[in-house]
């Protein structure tokens, strides 16, 4: 079996992304990854689905539960193009997730600024995983955009 790594699990994310910034939404995509096997695939969904909890992580979490047919992701991996804002930190660190792995830090809305320990005190975190990549992205979607 071939061993995936997080650049591969991170451009899959930043295909959600894509996803998104078509929709005209901001362009944040995640995947949920288990046992080297992508178990879901989200991006943000706030504009279309007019609900500010809508993020790509929350919607990734509820996807990789049904999945899993439990609440709990403490064998699974969330890769997101971009930081997690506090409120899906505290949704990950209720799933009990393994592992953060986001690309582009969020200087503004992070859960870094508010609180390091808004994640589940297990989880490991790996930041910077094709952040340039991420960045742009954002960048390119708030000069279309906003």
């Amino acid at each position: 079996m071939m061993i995936l790594n997080d650049d591969y699990f991170m451009r899959q994310a930043l295909k959600e992304a894509h996803v998104a910034f078509d929709k005209e939404e901001v362009p944040v995509g995640a995947v949920i990854v288990a046992d080297q096997r992508i178990i879901a695939r989200a991006h943000n969904l706030t504009e279309v689905l007019t609900d500010v909890t809508a993020h790509a992580e929350m919607q990734a979490i509820t996807a990789a539960a049904s999945v899993l047919g439990g609440k709990y992701l403490n064998d699974c991996t969330l890769y997101v193009t971009v930081e997690p804002c506090p409120m899906c930190a505290g949704a990950l660190r209720w799933a009990q997730i393994d592992r953060v792995v986001y690309g582009a830090s969020d200087e503004k809305r992070g859960y870094s600024k508010a609180s390091k320990h808004l994640l589940h005190p297990k989880t490991k975190v790996t930041p910077g995983v094709m952040a340039d990549d991420c960045a742009e992205l954002m960048k390119l979607f708030f000069s279309r955009f906003r």
